[in-house]
């Protein structure tokens, strides 16, 4: 992103002035005490190593002020716009939100009352509402509807972005017709009325759809005998039964006979 790279680039070129200052600062240490220390002390073996580190540091001192003039030269990115820089910061939100164990929920339930609201008091609210349930059902039966049913949910995905985004193109004609002048009104009307039309039956295939695949999970789990649980708990309830009928004759064995 423009706003990423032009904080990189300041931060690099900070960088770099703060290296060469501090080398530049090193190598003239080093250079110093090498010049005062050689002559007062003669030539020996640390005089090399004084001599070694000043000539290191200085090199890189050097290495340092050319990398800091080569990026100097380069223009620096430019700064980006404040909206778009406000979006930019809004998709980092809402891709943090995302990342927590309920910030998916919680991201599409705000999109959703957001869409509902821009529609609020246009003919496309209603088929929005109807076409919002319908997905939301739609959306609790996903994870079951496998195998055949794969295609037609992958249709039905696109299926409502595509009527989302006619609910929203009614909105923008209704709310054209308001403000058109009275000679374009015609026009624009018949064009609503159309969108509107098409609108409806999208939405009222779409619910078809869905209750089609009610149908399908029902039929495809409908058990077409008695469920395993529910067997082996009336077999239980038999053998307990069975248990407490011999533990009654046992006792009724064992108790002494009474004598009037």
């Amino acid at each position: 992103m423009a706003a990423d790279e032009r904080t990189r680039y300041f931060r690099r070129l900070g960088k770099l002035r703060r290296s060469a200052r501090r080398w530049s600062v090193l190598a003239g240490g080093l250079g110093g005490a090498t010049v005062i220390l050689t002559p007062y002390a003669g030539i020996g073996l640390a005089d090399a190593f004084w001599a070694a580190a000043a000539g290191a540091s200085t090199a890189l001192a050097a290495w340092r002020w050319v990398d800091l003039r080569a990026l100097s030269a380069q223009p620096a990115p430019p700064a980006l716009d404040p909206a778009q820089a406000a979006a930019r910061s809004r998709a980092r939100l809402v891709a943090a939100v995302e990342r927590l164990p309920v910030g998916a929920g919680v991201v599409a339930e705000v999109r959703r009352a957001r869409s509902r609201g821009a529609l609020r008091g246009t003919s496309a609210a209603q088929p929005w509402e109807r076409l919002d349930r319908a997905a939301s059902t739609l959306a609790s039966m996903g994870g079951r509807l496998t195998g055949f049913a794969e295609p037609a949910v992958a249709e039905a995905v696109v299926a409502e972005q595509s009527l989302r985004e006619l609910a929203n193109r009614v909105a923008s004609v209704e709310r054209a017709v308001r403000l058109a002048p009275p000679d374009a009104r015609p026009a624009l009307t018949e064009a609503h009325e159309a969108l509107t039309g098409q609108l409806d039956a999208g939405v009222g295939a779409y619910e078809r759809l869905v209750v089609a695949a009610a149908g399908y999970l029902a039929e495809e789990y409908r058990p077409t005998s008695e469920h395993p649980s529910a067997a082996r708990l009336t077999e239980a309830t038999d053998m307990l039964h069975g248990f407490a009928s011999a533990l009654s004759e046992l006792r009724a064995v064992g108790r002494p006979a009474t004598t009037s």
